[in-house]
């Protein structure tokens, strides 16, 4: 799903400014919308943009200021971008506040004539003018003990101290506007609170006597709390009951407290409030918290203080417990928490429920072939579609799926190279990371080098799927990739059979996107394939682009100004040569129906359907348009084609209010009509009668409708997985195949033959929290697309190489299949459904590779037989493998499958597979008598190992006279080496010799 790809680029960490001391970057920190990041190192604050990376702003303290409040440590952004926060080593809070300055560009470009101009093109997100910003002191803050952790919010700044151990909070400072301009000194510091980590204040607190140690805040609103005992907590601020609601936001009271806390100068002057007035039992809100990662601590520990902020004076701590947690990364829109520990390993844990058990945690399996020193989990972050997560260690760093799958990981290179000139330092730990806007490039700080303070940032660039931004039927019908300036599309599937599984072929389409919609709508944020591959969507931040490879043309808006006026929200899908687009435009939204034929205007749009809420995905299912809005609303379309254009007409629509409750959690849409209704049914009436298929978060559920006594359509849910990452469904598949789900988790794919076969529950109560697949099929790559006509799985794979004379690693994903025949063959096998099994395979009895997919069914059946050791397995070689058999003799190619896996096969399995196949003498003779003499003379080898060959060789003789009268001399040339090799003697080559007359033959030749 996402793969590193290229290599990754080195930027110098220090300012192109005079004096500039070369310091190693402490961190670094996105902004808000992550379009700009600041690095931080012990005296100074650099500004970057993001795309081009380029430094905007520099701010270096004082001396006096460094010897006063300690050196920096570690910087936050305010969560509107206006202001950050430096945590200094002396607890001082250092305020910065950031001003943007409009129309006014950072960098004057130099002055070249008009000709040369024309040769510096502005790449990916260069097209913008780099705005002007300005950075300045506006304070300090003396915080009243050790800061562990700071996070600043709209109103407050939150942190937690050691001494005491607590959370406080306090407001930004605000200017009085009776002030004059000249004094700024008199601001309001009103709405301090502190909440001390006790048994009354926090009693939801495992072990009380700890302090926070991180305090981190989600984009989703998700805050959680690490503690020095290593748990991690899900917390929330919550209004008092006995006290009175406030009239205004909680988190903004700073016009309903009384300032009692003293002003910023006083702040600034050393004194604070004390913790007397500010700690008081009568706070309007308190905080509520549930464990999410529980540790348990031997008893001997708990009799001692395990406090961790002591271990930088006292030394290190009796105990580290190692699944202690050191990093916590919150994935909302699949529910789930990442979880780094000291000892290096990563836990994936569900949300908690607010009634029932605790989730049990799944510990991920970090790939370390070579065993390798990982160390603690430095840094974790989730991509902005929760799809992926990166994660740094002090000696690696790794990218994994959802579902537990890592897709590339690196701990050192595994080649040898040039310690001095080697720059990818980040292969051999990362101190931070972040992902920057569109997910298609990984920005990271490699841990500092004393010998190489400079140049600790890289970027590296990513290959993603297209349906992590958009999961349509049509993005998985193909392998689709998006990169950061060009989509991939796997061709593979218009190519001979042997070229689909051979590994080394390069049937992937680069398709560069024009640089002149790039440069101003840079990321891109939805891409579309059309269901023939030829027809390719892009929408950027704004605008929307299209391409055909048949004529290999893209197509702009003529006017940069209507390509301006409109973004795509919601998706992009091809129905023929039109495309469908949701898009917002001036606050409104519409579908819009663009033709592949006619030029990109205004003009030209065929069709526009206003709706009321914006849409969060499309679906197109024959000539049916599903669009689900953000008011939980399903609406279905028809596209009806007309004499000179094409419209959608509105069949119906049906809220799924109580039944999703989260719709910006859905990620797939797609629904299944009954036989009867495709039949003989009018299509407007499909809306009542389907069964709706959607991927809410990593849940894969079906909406059974059903009718009540007002005829009015209710659903039953049926959840058929948990933690799905993609998911694909062929409602016009092969035989069995249709109608079937396929679902990814991480592991492998489960297939569900027929779904809307499978019954529901009769009552909610009696619903399984999931429905067993009919097949399961492991991988060991990740999976992009499955050919349907071709029973491959096609997927990718992460691979990367050194060279000795390159002072860079080199990233790229390599293709990979398997296929999918046998596994679900063996399916219809086990259940003695040995027709269906037949029918099923006749769609592919065509394909070159056909018997070798048999043979592995075959072989699978007797090796997994063979090695049951269970009191059923003698019933289970009773039923499955005569079965196979039975269903191999439909086929032509059932002689050469057996002897094929009879060979691949350990010799003392030979004797159970051929009781149930048949005397290997009668299969020989079969072939022979029926001209298959190459699989004849592979079942020599068998009959030999048997001991079914006579004295004299008269089989083998017999083959050798029939291969002669066909003239295949490379067949018997094959034959007498295995007579030569049953005799060390040669009497047996020299009998078959005289037997066939071959040895007369060959001298005649020689004499003539």
């Amino acid at each position: 799903m996402y793969f590193p790809t290229s290599a990754a680029r080195q930027l110098s960490s220090v300012p192109a400014l005079p004096n500039v001391p070369l310091d190693s970057v402490l961190n670094f920190e996105p902004s808000p919308r992550k379009s700009l990041f600041c690095t931080l190192t012990k005296d100074a604050l650099t500004i970057w943009r993001v795309r081009p990376s380029a430094p905007l702003a520099y701010l270096a303290r004082s001396e006096t200021s460094l010897i006063e409040h300690g050196n920096n440590l570690a910087v936050t952004w305010s969560p509107d971008g206006s202001r950050m926060v430096i945590q200094t080593t002396l607890s001082y809070l250092v305020l910065v506040t950031v001003d943007y300055i409009p129309d006014v560009s950072a960098y004057q470009p130099p002055d070249i004539g008009q000709g040369a101009q024309r040769n510096f093109l502005a790449g990916p997100g260069e097209g913008l003018p780099l705005q002007s910003l300005s950075l300045a002191f506006e304070g300090v803050i003396r915080a009243e003990g050790q800061v562990h952790s700071v996070s600043p919010r709209k109103h407050h700044i939150l942190f937690s101290t050691n001494s005491p151990p607590a959370i406080q909070r306090i407001p930004w400072p605000s200017y009085d506007e009776s002030d004059s301009g000249t004094d700024h000194s008199r601001r309001s510091l009103v709405g301090y609170d502190t909440w001390v980590l006790n048994d009354h204040e926090l009693p939801w607190l495992v072990d009380s006597d700890v302090t926070v140690t991180k305090v981190l805040h989600s984009t989703a609103g998700v805050e959680t709390w690490i503690t020095s005992d290593g748990r991690a907590y899900f917390v929330r601020l919550q209004a008092n009951a006995h006290v009175e609601e406030p009239t205004v936001d909680p988190d903004n009271e700073d016009e309903s407290k009384d300032g009692d806390s003293g002003s910023l100068e006083n702040q600034i002057n050393g004194i604070g409030p004390s913790s007397a007035d500010s700690s008081s039992s009568m706070h309007e809100q308190h905080w509520q918290g549930t464990c999410i990662h529980n540790i348990e601590v031997p008893r001997w520990v708990q009799k001692s203080r395990h406090v961790e902020s002591d271990t930088s004076d006292n030394g290190p701590p009796v105990y580290i417990e190692p699944r202690r947690a050191v990093e916590v990364a919150v994935n909302a829109r699949f529910s789930l928490i990442a979880i780094g520990t000291y000892s290096g390993s990563i836990e994936f844990t569900a949300f908690p429920a607010l009634d029932g058990p605790a989730p049990i945690p799944q510990t991920i399996d970090v790939p370390n072939p070579y065993n390798r020193p990982r160390g603690k989990a430095s840094t974790m972050e989730w991509s902005s579609d929760g799809c992926v997560l990166a994660v740094g260690w002090e000696h690696g760093w790794a990218i994994f799926s959802v579902g537990g799958r890592c897709l590339a990981s690196a701990f050192g290179v595994d080649d040898t190279v040039d310690g001095e000139r080697f720059q990818d330092a980040f292969m051999h730990g990362v101190k931070d990371l972040f992902w920057a806007p569109g997910n298609f490039e990984l920005v990271v700080l490699a841990q500092s080098s004393p010998n190489k303070p400079d140049g600790q940032i890289f970027i590296l660039p990513f290959a993603k799927s297209a349906t992590t931004c958009q999961h349509s039927p049509d993005n998985t019908r193909y392998a689709f990739l998006q990169m950061d300036d060009r989509a991939l599309v796997y061709r593979g599937a218009d190519q001979p059979d042997m070229s689909v599984i051979n590994p080394e072929s390069d049937v992937w389409q680069h398709i560069k996107i024009p640089q002149a919609y790039l440069a101003a709508n840079w990321p891109i944020r939805y891409s579309a394939l059309s269901s023939d591959g030829r027809l390719v969507a892009i929408a950027g931040r704004r605008g929307l682009t299209h391409y055909s490879s048949t004529s290999g043309r893209w197509k702009l808006f003529s006017s940069v100004t209507q390509e301006q006026a409109f973004a795509v929200k919601g998706g992009l899908l091809w129905f023929h040569h039109v495309l469908i687009a949701a898009i917002e435009v001036s606050k409104s939204y519409q579908i819009r129906l663009y033709s592949r034929d006619l030029e990109l205007n205004n003009q030209n749009i065929l069709h526009r359907e206003m709706i009321s809420s914006p849409v969060i995905i499309l679906s197109l299912v024959d000539n049916s348009l599903l669009v689900y809005t953000a008011d939980n609303m399903l609406s279905h379309y028809l596209i009806i084609p007309t004499t000179n254009s094409i419209k959608l007409h509105l069949c119906g629509s049906i809220t799924f209010n109580g039944i999703i409750a989260a719709p910006s959690a859905v990620r797939v849409l797609s629904w299944m009509i009954p036989s009867a209704q495709k039949q003989l049914g009018d299509p407007v009436d499909d809306l009542a009668v389907a069964t709706v298929l959607m991927m809410v978060g990593g849940q894969l559920v079906l909406l059974r409708p059903r009718k009540s006594g007002n005829q009015e359509v209710k659903y039953d849910m049926q959840i058929f997985a948990d933690r799905i990452e993609f998911c694909w469904i062929h409602l016009r598949g092969i035989g069995a195949l249709e109608n079937s789900l396929w679902g990814y988790d991480g592991q492998g794919i489960r297939v569900w033959l027929n779904a809307l076969a499978i019954e529901s529950a009769s009552s909610p109560d009696e619903a399984p929290k999931n429905v067993k697949e009919s097949v399961n099929i492991p991988l060991d790559f990740y999976p992009l697309s499955v050919l349907m006509d071709k029973g491959i799985i096609i997927g990718a794979e992460h691979e990367s190489a050194t060279r000795v004379n390159l002072p860079f690693v080199i990233f790229r994903h390599a293709t990979s299949s398997h296929l999918f025949l046998h596994h679900v063959l063996r399916h219809y096998l086990e259940s003695g459904q040995v027709r269906e099994a037949v029918l099923f395979a006749t769609h592919y009895q065509h394909l070159v590779f056909f018997g070798h997919a048999l043979e592995i069914l075959l072989h699978t059946v007797v090796e997994s037989e063979a090695t049951t050791n269970s009191e059923e397995a003698p019933n289970a070689m009773a039923t499955t493998l005569p079965a196979v058999i039975e269903f191999l003799d439909h086929f032509d190619v059932a002689l050469d499958v057996v002897v094929g896996c009879a060979r691949k096969t350990e010799v003392t399995r030979w004797k159970q597979l051929f009781s149930i196949v048949g005397n290997p003498k009668s299969l020989f003779e079969t072939c022979l008598n029926s001209g298959r003499l190459k699989t004849a003379g592979s079942y020599l080898l068998v009959l030999h190992n048997l001991e079914q060959l006579d004295e004299n060789n008269k089989d083998a003789i017999q083959l050798l006279q029939s291969a002669i009268d066909a003239q295949d001399w490379q067949l018997c040339r094959e034959i007498l080496r295995f007579l030569h090799s049953i005799d060390d003697t040669g009497m047996a080559l020299r009998h078959a010799l005289t037997q066939t007359n071959l040895a007369e033959d060959l001298q005649g030749l020689s004499a003539s």
